[in-house]
């Protein structure tokens, strides 16, 4: 019995139950823990940082021999390697490379976008291409706010309905009419394409037209715009989205880099052609309503390329080792749920507007369908692919140390020292 107690391998192997185990195997059991979560640098894993624990396990095995020693060395073999825990790794990497995915850093799976980019860019090319012909071809089908016409600004005694008021206009002989509330649902904005140039006459026959039944119209004021406003407001229109454009050419090339400014550029003038042509090419009324739509769109897509463009200069910083094709791919991974939540809200409201938000809000929500799965798209694939074929790396994000602060090396020849060592 007192050999059994002053024997070093049985109290290494057999701790007490009360948690009082010699310093032994407190070494151990610190020394074979496995870290359930990688490294917060990054480096290394956690099956390398367990492999020299297990040599100096097996070195020691070795140098034993007899039945303890077989018992003391299945112990510590037991203590430094779980099998499970292995075969669970070879079968996590098997079911990533199943899906689709390999496993780069740590246990971070990551989707590979970049492997379908090539059909990807064909796509929008298309896309591109075929708006464009669109537009050219068939023209937009423009709005009153560009083409011209009559605006009258009429207020009711009673509440009444849009759909009232347009029947009303149009069994008059008012056809295309276009009415908007304005605060209340008893002052409404009426337009309506070119008219005769007597406002007196017009004024007389638009309160004909407008009175309801039980419910009096008065006109309080009368416009008359003609097609050269008209085109001045087409002209701004263009104008504004153009400087839109270059605006975010400049801010994502001084908040990030060149390389990645021009493909939020394209992402961007990608949705907005995209959207237009969808217009175009179904002959959808186009008015300052929709205008509004698509420069809204340009600042959503933007916000979404910019926290994807954050992600992968952070992981260009953080993650060494693995392609910059691979990179983009972790930095969209990491977003890929963000995004998702981003637009599902987004498309919920403009849903709303669509079905509940009435005729002066239709093609608004429309145009804001179109740009958002668009501009989604656009985000993951267009901003992304065209800095990686522009040749995105580390070193565009990595920062230099400047000439003249780099360290300098002296040396110092006294031809006198040499004098001396030559006597």
């Amino acid at each position: 019995m007192a050999i059994d107690k002053n024997n070093p391998l049985e109290q290494q192997n057999n701790p007490d139950r009360n948690g009082s185990g010699g310093s032994n195997n407190d070494a151990n059991s610190t020394s074979t823990r496995r870290r359930k979560k990688p490294r917060r640098d990054g480096k290394g894993s956690n099956t390398q940082t367990n492999k020299p624990n297990t040599e100096k396990s097996s070195n020691g095995k070795s140098r034993r021999s007899g039945k303890g020693a077989d018992k003391d060395s299945q112990a510590l073999a037991t203590q430094a390697i779980d099998p499970t825990l292995d075969i669970g790794d070879a079968e996590d990497d098997a079911a990533a490379e199943a899906e689709g995915g390999i496993k780069a850093v740590g246990n971070q799976r990551i989707i590979p976008f970049m492997k379908i980019e090539k059909p990807m860019a064909i796509l929008s090319l298309l896309m591109v291409i075929g708006s464009i012909i669109a537009i050219a071809v068939n023209g937009l089908n423009l709005g009153l706010d560009f083409t011209g016409g009559v605006s009258a600004d009429v207020r009711y005694d009673q509440p009444v309905e849009q759909v009232e008021v347009v029947q009303a206009l149009a069994d008059n002989g008012f056809n295309d009419a276009v009415v908007q509330y304005l605060g209340t649902r008893e002052e409404l904005l009426v337009r309506l394409p070119p008219q005769s140039d007597n406002v007196d006459g017009l004024s007389t026959s638009l309160t004909q037209a407008l009175a309801l039944p039980n419910n009096t119209a008065d006109i309080s004021n009368i416009n008359i715009i003609g097609s050269q406003v008209g085109n001045e407001v087409y002209l701004n229109s263009v104008m504004a989205l153009a400087l839109a454009l270059l605006c975010m050419l400049g801010y994502v090339a001084l908040r990030f880099q060149f390389k990645l400014s021009l493909g939020a550029v394209l992402s961007l003038f990608h949705d907005a052609v995209v959207t237009i042509g969808v217009f175009a090419l179904f002959g959808l009324p186009f008015d300052l309503t929709v205008l509004a739509a698509i420069l809204a769109l340009i600042g959503y897509s933007l916000n979404d390329t910019i926290v994807v463009y954050d992600r992968i200069r952070e992981n260009f910083r953080r993650v060494r080792g693995i392609t910059p094709s691979q990179t983009v791919d972790l930095s969209l991974t990491e977003t890929l749920r963000r995004t998702i939540m981003t637009i599902s809200t987004v498309l919920l409201v403009v849903l709303a507007m669509m079905f509940l938000g009435g005729d002066g809000l239709y093609w608004f929500s429309v145009a804001l369908f179109i740009g958002l799965l668009a501009g989604t798209y656009s985000s993951t694939y267009i901003a992304s692919s065209i800095p990686l074929r522009m040749g995105l790396s580390r070193d565009d994000f990595v920062v230099k140390v400047k000439p003249e602060f780099e360290e300098e090396i002296v040396t110092f020849n006294d031809p006198k020292m040499f004098e001396q060592d030559n006597v």
